[in-house]
């Protein structure tokens, strides 16, 4: 179905003698971030040993793999492109030979003046390899005369605008580093190990850190460059002046799992608040409060309680169709909802319902749901939307369609109920959204939904 898609998982472990199986784990708990290719690097005796592919976690690792991942540090990532084909050349962690040693680098965000330091980096003779912007960081670190490997990190964040979660795998040291506008997500954990140490554990997720049983320390904070060596851990700050913070406030509309914690919050309690605040917005009499699942159940059932209308699972989610479903005609295509989600007529028949959904991007799979319920014998369809209109595009790590696309962009939302076939339509505010994340003055980034960029774009296309 068209849409968002998520951006990219990083996962990073220091200490730990099955440091190559822990990325393994910590990337499968983060599929949902990126399922486009996915990779490893370890560490041992010094030396960096790698694995990756395109395709999912389970798809691109075996035990055989798995096994020659040796070593006690590691890091992983697992991709989507936001900004480079899906390629192996851009399937990362990337690996280079610096001055100081080899490196390995995988970064969750985008790099909104990677096209300009492209160019340059061009023009003073370097050969890039792949179309991603993450390449661009490590040419300037192989061009930098400094044999300090953070100085030189904190000489390329001077340089480098957007978003970023990085972690990178040195001979001697691994490293998280975060933007100073704090877009992505990125958190320090602890697993402890059967000697009565404690391994290192860098994540976009926390979700990943309750699969290898580690226990969520806090963030790595925004322009915070932190690392870890056998002597010990330290951390900078990347000096750079930044009016506000402006968190992505999508990673709890949608990106992040329900069952993790983002930006010091629970995701699972966001979109519960969510479903309130809607609620409380914009009411409506009905039988029944239904999601579109999976992303729309946790903001129905806050809907659901504010408005004392019972909540049922209405349409039934296949799991198991894979990410190739074969489509051989255009007949069907026209399927093509309908072998995802299945409406239970026995609910849905002569109710008047309520729809949840996290967010309405193009409107065709809204339209095709709800021709759906109707055909299931709902009496009345109202649809309601867990997050304000996306009137832009993303520029800062989230892959979504140009500006054009996205229908609130050029239809007002009467249009858009018409165009989707509802009975009524209704967006939460962007206001009832912030309260919803515990709006505290920390700082969200709403450009998606207010077309105000936080940086600037370095001529991308808002189209």
């Amino acid at each position: 179905m068209p849409g968002f898609r998520d951006e990219c998982a990083v996962f990073g472990i220091w200490g730990d003698p099955e440091a190559g199986r822990m990325a393994y784990l910590g990337l499968y708990a983060q599929q949902h971030r990126g399922q486009e290719s996915s990779g490893i690097v370890t560490l041992h005796d010094e030396q960096h040993l790698h694995h990756k592919g395109i395709g999912l976690v389970g798809e691109v690792f075996d035990e055989d793999n798995l096994q020659r991942l040796q070593g006690t540090a590691a890091i992983g990532h697992n991709r989507y492109s936001t900004t480079g084909e899906n390629l192996i050349t851009n399937a990362q962690p990337l690996t280079a030979i610096l001055k100081s040693g080899p490196v390995a680098v995988a970064h969750n965000g985008n790099i909104v003046n990677a096209s300009l330091l492209r160019e340059e980096l061009i023009g003073q003779g370097a050969i890039f390899q792949g179309t991603n912007d993450t390449e661009v960081v490590l040419h300037m670190l192989s061009r930098n005369s400094n044999r300090d490997f953070i100085q030189c990190l904190q000489d390329a964040a001077s340089r480098i605008e957007g978003a970023y979660s990085f972690t990178f795998l040195t001979n001697d040291c691994l490293v998280a580093m975060r933007d100073p506008y704090g877009f992505r997500p990125l958190i320090l954990g602890r697993r402890k190990l059967e000697n009565g140490k404690e391994a290192v554990v860098i994540a976009s997720e926390t979700c990943a850190l309750d699969l290898i049983g580690a226990r969520y320390e806090r963030e790595i904070e925004p322009g915070e460059i932190f690392w870890a060596t056998n002597q010990g851990e330290f951390s900078k700050r990347v000096e750079k002046n930044v009016k506000k913070l402006s968190q992505c406030v999508f990673e709890h509309v949608y990106f992040s799992r329900p069952d993790s914690i983002v930006f010091g919050k629970s995701v699972y309690e966001a979109r519960k608040s969510m479903g309130h605040e809607l609620a409380k917005e914009s009411p409506v009499a009905a039988d029944l409060v239904i999601p579109v699942p999976d992303s729309g159940v946790p903001a129905a059932l806050g809907y659901s309680i504010e408005s004392k209308i019972p909540f049922e699972l209405g349409i039934i989610r296949n799991h198991y169709i894979g990410r190739t479903f074969i489509q051989p005609s255009q007949s069907i295509r026209n399927f093509a909802v309908k072998i995802k989600l299945n409406p239970q007529t026995h609910i849905l028949k002569g109710k008047s319902v309520v729809i949840i959904d996290d967010s309405l991007v193009r409107g065709t799979t809204s339209q095709k749901i709800i021709r759906m319920i109707r055909q299931a014998g709902a009496k009345e369809v109202h649809f309601r939307l867990a997050s304000p209109p996306s009137v832009g595009s993303c520029f800062y790590g989230v892959d979504t369609p140009k500006r054009s696309q996205l229908i609130a962009s050029h239809k007002s939302i009467d249009e858009i109920c018409k165009f989707i076939g509802a009975d009524s339509l209704a967006y939460l505010s962007v206001e009832g959204l912030l309260r919803a994340v515990g709006e505290d003055g920390r700082g969200f980034c709403t450009a998606c939904f207010t077309g105000n960029y936080p940086t600037d774009l370095y001529g991308l296309d808002r189209e």
